[in-house]
C-alpha cells in the first residue's frame, strides 16, 4: 500500500497580499507568481485571483489554493449603512 503523500500530490498555495485599499477598490499582487488584479471587494478578489491562475495555468489551477491577505492596515469596506424607510401606517 502507497503511503497518502505520494497517492495525493500536495495541493500548492498561492498568497495574494492585498497592497492597496481604497473605498470600493482593493488591489493585491502575488507573493511567488507575477500577478496583480484588482477588485471592488474581498469576494471579487478572490474570484480574481482564481481567473488569474485559470489564465496563466490552465488546467494546472486545480492544483493551487487560492489565498487573500491584507496588510496590517486598518480594513476599508465599501459596505454602506441602509437608510431605514418608515413602516407604513395602516
Amino acid at each position: 500500500m502507497e503511503p497518502e503523500r505520494e497517492r495525493y500530490p500536495c495541493m500548492r498555495e498561492v498568497v495574494f497580499r492585498v497592497v492597496r485599499e481604497r473605498p470600493g477598490q482593493l488591489d493585491a499582487q502575488a507573493e511567488t507568481l507575477p500577478f496583480r488584479i484588482a477588485a471592488p471587494t474581498l469576494e471579487e478578489l478572490q474570484h480574481e485571483a482564481r481567473e488569474s491562475l485559470i489564465n496563466h495555468l490552465g488546467p494546472a489551477h486545480c492544483t493551487y489554493q487560492v489565498r487573500v491577505r491584507r496588510n496590517q492596515s486598518p480594513a476599508v469596506s465599501a459596505i454602506r449603512p441602509l437608510r431605514r424607510l418608515p413602516a407604513p401606517r395602516s
